[in-house]
């Protein structure tokens, strides 16, 4: 069948819990390959939970269902403080960006606990935010960062990933509702090695396969390249 839309691909699924440094309780899930160990790991940051965003945004959503099975990849997402979805509500209120940083350290210790491998932060719009200001605190291999706004993390801490070898990937879509690619490449410029990738057509919620597809490709294009192209049939067709 043709992979799309809300198609789950075979994972090893398991609901999880993560407790922050302030006592939270934080709801989640993570996605394992099946028969073999992962290649890299994502640790995703959804979109403003106040305007909807949540750890089934689309996008990440899709990520856990076809990483895994299409690229070797762990997939762990989960909802920050305050934030709903059918896996449940977490714990505390929405802080505007400050005490999440409690929640990404929390995933990056979770991460840490399973040894998964080779974790990348993957942030989408206001995800992005807590990438940017918080990522340079953690071991982490890499950042990509979906419709960044930009509206939270500061030139400062934009410009401090200058000093860190991690790649830094950025896609903007050239319709974006925020940030689109000429001022993202003035505000990003202060990270000489950042890859800014502008996306033709795109726009900020990345609606539509053709769209997803594209996002996908760049996130395992960054990830594990090997598994490229991303099979677009299940089971694959040779």
């Amino acid at each position: 069948m043709e992979i799309r839309g809300p198609l789950e691909l075979p994972a090893v699924r398991e609901d999880i819990e993560l407790v922050t440094a302030d006592g939270l309780t934080l709801v989640g899930e993570l996605a394992l390959p099946e028969g073999t160990a992962p290649a890299a790991t994502l640790v995703t940051l959804h979109p403003l939970p106040t305007a909807g965003g949540f750890m089934d945004s689309h996008i990440i959503r899709k990520a856990a269902a076809r990483l895994p099975a299409l690229a070797d990849l762990a997939v762990l997402r989960f909802n920050t403080r305050g934030t709903t979805s059918p896996r449940g509500t977490s714990d505390g209120a929405f802080d505007g960006g400050a005490a999440e940083r409690f929640d990404v350290a929390a995933a990056m210790d979770f991460v840490a606990e399973r040894a998964l491998p080779r974790p990348w932060l993957l942030g989408w719009s206001f995800g992005t935010e807590l990438a940017l200001k918080y990522g340079r605190e953690h071991a982490i291999e890499g950042i990509i960062l979906l419709s960044p706004p930009l509206h939270r993390a500061t030139e400062a801490e934009v410009a401090a990933w200058a000093d860190s070898d991690v790649p830094v990937v950025v896609l903007i879509p050239e319709l974006d509702d925020y940030l689109r690619p000429d001022e993202a490449r003035r505000r990003f410029a202060s990270i000489p090695h950042a890859q800014l990738i502008a996306v033709e057509g795109g726009k900020h919620l990345w609606v539509g396969e053709s769209q997803t597809r594209r996002v996908l490709t760049e996130i395992v294009a960054a990830v594990n390249p090997s598994a490229l192209p991303l099979a677009t049939y299940w089971p694959p067709v040779d």
